[in-house]
């Protein structure tokens, strides 16, 4: 029964990576530009952000809420992680997030994160004054999320996480709900191979509601309100394929550790991406990591049609608190940009 499931699961990923290669770089040209909520296509976290996103079979703990869900069923115990990026340095866009982990039973692992996004102060302005000077409004993007995630066996982990999306100003807001779901399966004589897909940000349709869709008019000595209708818009939903291997220096060393990593992205609304990533381990207690993310026309300035260039760097610092395993770590990330100065994400993790 277990060989079957392993082949099943095996097969299935196959089968996805065979189906996205078909349209590997162009994505959906007709259909770009048409979802909202992109916030959910940013990785808030800081250790796979700086591999380039390039881990989503590979990805443990609470930073597999942003990948591959199914990594948080590696959770030993507890989990706690707070991560703080500066979006595109420049541009006053900030994002927090916090998440928690915590093991249930033999083979389960409860999740909670959420992510907070803030564009900053945007100047207030209307028909009868277009150069503003009449205040500010702050949009704000909240997402919280609830996963669950299990081990069936040595080999196969899976989970599903459950999204609350709001985004709002003063006089407006749009609720939503999404959901991912994700599969890792590990292999290898040392557990050294890797392959995983996912599937994210599936649900209906958002749409905006509030006072700030009615507009008082004049008509003589009368005074009436109209309301503006508003469209509803997409989610941008996505699926990931992945693969990644460990290569150790020696058969029994445990002490040096390269991956390599490569992912595919499928967007239903902007570009396919190819993600590739490689990272360097000393114990588990350094790490350092690289990697490239590639879209269609990333090389050509004039139709390029993302602020990031490709090249991604990060690297980590863990240490043990106690002889119980817990640990202590520090994440530091960089996405490279243009305009603007780049994204810096910074993040610490305690693992009980």
């Amino acid at each position: 029964m277990r060989n079957s499931f392993k082949l099943i699961c095996s097969s299935f990923i196959l089968i996805s990576f065979l189906t996205s290669v078909e349209d590997g770089f162009a994505g959906n040209p007709d259909r770009k530009g048409q979802a909202g909520a992109s916030e959910l296509l940013i990785n808030p976290w800081s250790r796979s952000s700086g591999f380039g996103n390039a881990n989503a079979s590979s990805v443990r703990g609470l930073e597999a809420s942003y990948l591959n869900i199914a990594g948080t069923a590696f959770t030993k115990k507890t989990e706690v992680l707070f991560s703080h990026t500066n979006w595109l340095k420049g541009s006053g866009v900030s994002i927090n997030s916090f998440g928690l982990t915590q093991r249930v039973g033999e083979s389960g692992v409860m999740g909670l994160g959420v992510v907070a996004t803030s564009l900053g102060d945007i100047p207030i302005t209307t028909t009868e004054q277009p150069e503003g000077k009449i205040g500010n409004f702050s949009p704000r993007f909240l997402n919280l999320g609830l996963s669950y995630a299990k081990e069936f066996s040595h080999s196969i982990y899976g989970g599903i996480n459950v999204k609350i999306i709001s985004e709002s100003i003063a006089d407006l807001k749009a609720t939503g709900v999404a959901f991912d779901a994700g599969i890792q399966y590990v292999t290898g004589k040392r557990d050294n191979v890797h392959f995983g897909i996912s599937l994210k940000n599936v649900g209906a349709p958002l749409k905006y509601s509030g006072d700030g869709f009615a507009v008082k008019n004049n008509a003589g000595s009368y005074v009436y309100t109209v309301e503006q209708r508003a469209a509803k818009f997409e989610m941008p939903s996505l699926i990931i394929v992945s693969g990644a291997y460990d290569f150790y220096t020696a058969p029994s060393d445990s002490v040096n550790k390269i991956t390599l990593a490569y992912s595919f992205v499928s967007n239903s609304f902007t570009s396919n991406q190819h993600c590739i990533g490689l990272e360097y381990s000393f114990r588990k207690m350094f790490m350092l990591r690289g990697g490239y993310v590639y879209e269609q026309d990333l090389l050509d300035d004039k139709l390029r049609t993302t602020a990031l260039t490709g090249p991604t760097a990060g690297v980590t610092f863990e240490v043990p608190l106690n002889k119980n395993g817990s640990t202590f770590g520090i994440d530091y990330s960089y996405r490279a940009s243009n305009p603007f100065q780049g994204s810096h994400s910074l993040g610490f993790r305690i693992n009980l």
